[in-house]
């Protein structure tokens, strides 16, 4: 499993976010046209040898449905992967994303193919 780099690497967010929370250089929004309901969403460092826990945890993300992913302010990487498992518990994973510089990930899943817009 990916590693997230520790316990605090980051937090996932279902609704808006709360003003108390500092805001990180890495914090997005992901939106899901996959075509599918995202069961479990994992997202490490692309050097982290393993996954670590689902980010999800007992949420869904539905189809056309988008969460705010927030990380640690302490995180460093620049480039991540990451990996869902859908509803039928088929694994589709994105790698090498630069979220430095996102403010919006768009997932989406075609003929096979994983590609991801970046905002």
């Amino acid at each position: 499993m990916k590693r997230l780099m520790a316990a605090c690497a980051l937090l996932f967010v279902a609704a808006a976010s709360s003003p108390a929370l500092a805001q990180s250089r890495l914090d997005f929004r992901l939106v899901n046209q996959t075509g599918f309901v995202i069961v479990e969403l994992y997202v490490s460092p692309t050097n982290a040898k393993s996954w670590e826990e689902d980010i999800l945890g007992e949420d869904v993300l539905p189809h056309n449905r988008a969460v705010d992913i927030r990380f640690s302010r302490s995180e460093k990487s620049c480039t991540w992967d990451m990996k869902i498992v859908d509803e039928d518990g088929d694994e589709v994973e994105w790698t090498n994303l630069d979220l430095c510089e996102a403010s919006e990930v768009t997932l989406r899943y075609e003929r096979g193919t994983p590609t991801a817009l970046i905002d």
